[in-house]
């Protein structure tokens, strides 16, 4: 393949610059460096190749598309598949719906669990959804599950002295 040297303007240099000290995006930022590189070092893809540890193919394919596109053409391109189940929709009202008390919506339970959360999703969105998926997306809005305390009450309103009494050892 014929070796790839790109000539930067200082505006383009300023710009991978500030990508690459902006984005937290690991492999945005590791190809704003193979451009940076190339185009302020003079280096060739098989040093860079090194440097960053990827193919020279791969290299050469991200000053490719550095060279056609501009900075556009460092961000991933849009892959194939199948579309995700988790939309915005389905979390937003996966998160309302956390966020009510189960008995409030007419269930016989009241407190969430994961299968019951993905039990009533289903029955009310007709999406089936992995535990570990809702788990995972509701921890990113800072919702998380743990084991339930019980706590035993009563309406006695000497329950609590009667409940240290009990607990007293006896002596004997």
């Amino acid at each position: 393949m014929k070796p790839i040297k790109l000539e930067l303007s200082v505006e383009a240099i300023q710009a991978l610059e500030e990508l690459y000290k902006s984005t937290k995006d690991i492999r945005l930022r590791t190809r704003s460096q193979i451009v940076l590189l190339n185009g302020e070092q003079g280096m060739t893809a098989s040093k860079i190749a090194l440097i960053v540890r990827m193919h020279e193919i791969s290299v050469q394919r991200i000053l490719r598309r550095y060279q056609s596109l501009g900075i556009e053409g460092l961000e991933d391109e849009a892959r194939s598949g199948r579309p995700q189940k988790m939309t915005p929709e389905y979390l937003d009202k996966l998160v309302n719906t956390v966020r009510r008390r189960p008995r409030a919506l007419g269930l016989d339970f009241s407190i969430w669990t994961l299968d019951y959360l993905r039990d009533y999703m289903i029955e009310q969105t007709g999406v089936a959804l992995a535990r570990e998926t809702i788990r995972r997306h509701l921890k990113k809005q800072g919702i998380t599950f743990s084991r339930p305390q019980h706590k035993i009450s009563s309406p006695d309103p000497d329950y609590e002295v009667k409940k240290k009494r009990s607990k007293k050892p006896e002596n004997k």
